[in-house]
Parts: structure tokens; C-alpha cells; sequence
């Protein structure tokens, strides 16, 4: 919500309350942002000082407190405090922080079905609440919904009527906001709990469109389409269409009821953010460009397999465990002749010499090369093999030559 300075004009300090900001003024008077003692925001409405000795406005404010005070839930601004007899009679609001929906429109563009649809099923069920408090709101309109974090909350009940009282305050005249008035209030006839409900579906109309739905022009000419023309509701989802054509009924009869159309719009909102949520997910297919994992190769392939890898892999690298408990790449001990150890709950197959010397009949330390055969006497081995090779090829070529000379 937008906030302004205080002039030079404003007051400092009304009641307990020191003010801060200017929130808004209206017909009535003008909203200030103040705080008590112990910190707690506010948003005070003061009547102006040309009006404060109007009976009539004094009695409209009194319905405005009279009406705040009878309303119950989460749905309107708690009413903190109030004093109807001072020179400037007042009252204190609990500070709803959030832009109006209005200028929330109009800065953001019109909102999607979902979040219509969770903005209508809130401000419905509270009206019902405001309806069994037996209040009647007669301005509701983009401008009088706050759009807090906590959910929509209704405010400025200063024109708010009992259920069934006339919508006039001097003959001919209609009091509220043209576009956003039923039939009802237009021609005079009482205003009942139906009156809301057509300013409700114009609110969402106007949420979807950011237009009125009969459009622009003078008070007469809005009026005049109200009462005897359709509204113009192209742009509106279809989700909602019809519910908000509903809302806009002529006839009071036709409308739903505010309980109706909480439960209504519920549904809708669901189902809306149902979709929403389905087309973010994409729809998960099998891929077709992997190529096909190979089958892992099992009896004597599996075996050839595992002394490539060990032939391969550097000296002194730890030996991936098979599944079968036994380091992957070890000879077979049935197959290669080794003897097998037990005592260990499982089968060990000696792959290599050990290291270390007995002690008491007992082997030593075992190799810390993870059980496979050293290097060193591989290497030994691969010396010996070259020198008898080297010692039989010396012999081969003295005895050619030997046997030429003969």
C-alpha cells in the first residue's frame, strides 16, 4: 500500500496512537498509518474536519465501528479501538499490510483463473461471515480488498447497512461506487446479503480484465448499463465465465449464495493450480537414444574378465571385492591347485606366498597387497626366465657352430 507523508495539516497523535503516514483518504475522512505504545501498527481513520459536525456522516461512521465490531474471522481488519464523541470522531484498525487488489491490477495486469479463483473463494466465505454479523458491505470493489500475505482482506465499512435497509441516503441518490453496484442499490430497493455477491462477481470480473465489466463513462451512463444492459465479459476465463455471469444476475434471486459460491470457486481454484502444477511437470517418456547396457558376463567369460582387470591394473591397487565375498581377478583354488584356508566363516583362496616369518608353527603378517602376489617375485621370475633363454640360445649357436667346422 502506498504511503504518503503527513502534512502540514494532519494531526501527530490521535488518542494513544502517534501517527506515522498517510495510507489514503476517502469520502469520509482520511486513513493514517500510526502505532501504540507498545509498537503495534494501526490504520486510523479520522473524519474530516468539514464533516465531523454533519449528524449524518457521525451516524454512518458509527455504522461503519458499530458494523467492524459485529464481524468475526480473519477476513476483515480486527477493529482495535474507537472514539465516536471526540471532536474528530475515529477508530483503529489492525494494519493490513499489501496493495489493494485495484492497484495490484493495474500495476501487474490482470490476474490468472488460479489466482482468481483463491481470491473469489476467500473474499466469499468472508462474506459469510460479514452477512451473519448481519452486515451488509453495499461498496464492495477492487479498491476496498487488501491483498495481504496472510489471504484478501475486506476493509472500509462505511457505508455498510443492516440487512434489508434502503441503499438511499437522500431520495434519487445511490450511494456507492458506479460498475460495481447491483440493480438493487440503483433503483432504491433494500439491500440483502445477494447486493455483495454482484459486487463480488464485478471485483473478479475486473481482476480478470482489469476493465469493469459494463465499462467506462458518466455515473448515469454506468448505472443505466447496471440495470438494463449485460455485462461485457470477454476476457474472463472460461473457468469462471459463467459463475461470475451468475454473480451479475439482475434479479437477487438468481445469484448464488455467498456459501455457494465459496464452495464453487473453491473447486475451480483446485482444479486451476491442478493444472498448472501438471503442466509444469512435463510428461516423463523412455528415452530411446541410450544404448542398450551390456549383459555382465558370467562363468569362465566372467573369470577371463577379471584377470584382464588384474593383469591391467597397477601394482599395489587394492582388488575390487567380488559379489562372492573373494577379491575379483584371485585364481580359482580348486581349479589352479591352491590350497584353502578355513576359519574365517567363509573360504580364502592363498594366492601368493606369504611374507613374514612363522611364529609357533603359525604363519607371519600377511602382505598388505590385499592377498594378491607380490611384485617382487614376479619380477624375479621374468629375470630367470631371460637369463636361462639367453644361456640356451649361447649353447644352440656354439653348437652350430661347432658343427660347421667339422
Amino acid at each position: 500500500m502506498a504511503m504518503m507523508r503527513l502534512r502540514r495539516e494532519d494531526p501527530r497523535v490521535v488518542g494513544s496512537f502517534r501517527l506515522h503516514r498517510r495510507l489514503g483518504a476517502g469520502g469520509m475522512g482520511v486513513v493514517y498509518l500510526g502505532s501504540d505504545r507498545r509498537g503495534q501498527r494501526v490504520a486510523l481513520k479520522v473524519i474530516r474536519p468539514d464533516l465531523a459536525e454533519d449528524q449524518e456522516f457521525r451516524s454512518r461512521f458509527a455504522r461503519e465501528v458499530s458494523a467492524a465490531r459485529r464481524i468475526r474471522g480473519g477476513c476483515t481488519a480486527r477493529l482495535v479501538a474507537a472514539d465516536l464523541e471526540a471532536e474528530r470522531p475515529w477508530f483503529a484498525t489492525q494494519y493490513v499490510p499489501g496493495p489493494s487488489l485495484h492497484d495490484r491490477v493495474a500495476e501487474d495486469g490482470p490476474l490468472i483463473a488460479a489466482q482468481i479463483a483463491a481470491v473469489g473463494a476467500a473474499l466469499s466465505e468472508g462474506l459469510v461471515a460479514v452477512h451473519e454479523a448481519g452486515v451488509v458491505h453495499r461498496d464492495l470493489k477492487p479498491s476496498n480488498i487488501l491483498l495481504s500475505p496472510k489471504g484478501p482482506r475486506i476493509i472500509d465499512f462505511g457505508i455498510a447497512w443492516a440487512t434489508g435497509a434502503s441503499t438511499l441516503t437522500h431520495v434519487g441518490t445511490a450511494v456507492g461506487s458506479p460498475g460495481f453496484l447491483a440493480p438493487e442499490q440503483v433503483r432504491g430497493a433494500a439491500v440483502t446479503p445477494a447486493t455483495d455477491v454482484f459486487a463480488l462477481g464485478a471485483t473478479l470480473a475486473y481482476a480478470a480484465t482489469a476493465d469493469s465489466p459494463f465499462g467506462h463513462g458518466s455515473s448515469e451512463v454506468m448505472l443505466y448499463r447496471v440495470v438494463h444492459e449485460e455485462p461485457q465479459l470477454h476476457g474472463v476465463p472460461d473457468a469462471l465465465a459463467p459463475l461470475i455471469r451468475a454473480c451479475l444476475a439482475k434479479d437477487p434471486e438468481d445469484r448464488p449464495s455467498t456459501l455457494q459460491l465459496s464452495m464453487r470457486l473453491k473447486e475451480i481454484a483446485a482444479r486451476e493450480a491442478q493444472g498448472l502444477t501438471d503442466a509444469r511437470i512435463p510428461e516423463r517418456r523412455p528415452r530411446t537414444d541410450r544404448p542398450e547396457r551390456a549383459e555382465r558376463p558370467t562363468g569362465r567369460l566372467a573369470e577371463q574378465y577379471a584377470e584382464q582387470r588384474t593383469e591391467r591394473r597397477p601394482a599395489g591397487t587394492p582388488a575390487p571385492r567380488s559379489q562372492g565375498g573373494t577379491p575379483s581377478g584371485t585364481r580359482n583354488p580348486v581349479r589352479d591347485g591352491g590350497q584353502v584356508r578355513q576359519g574365517t566363516g567363509r573360504d580364502t583362496a592363498r594366492t601368493g606366498p606369504r611374507t613374514g616369518p612363522r611364529t609357533n608353527g603359525r604363519p607371519g603378517p600377511r602382505s598388505t597387497t590385499g592377498g594378491r602376489r607380490p611384485a617382487g617375485p614376479d619380477r624375479r621370475l621374468l629375470r630367470q626366465r631371460l637369463i636361462v633363454f639367453v644361456v640356451v640360445t649361447l649353447i644352440v649357436a656354439l653348437g652350430i657352430a661347432a658343427a660347421q667346422q667339422f
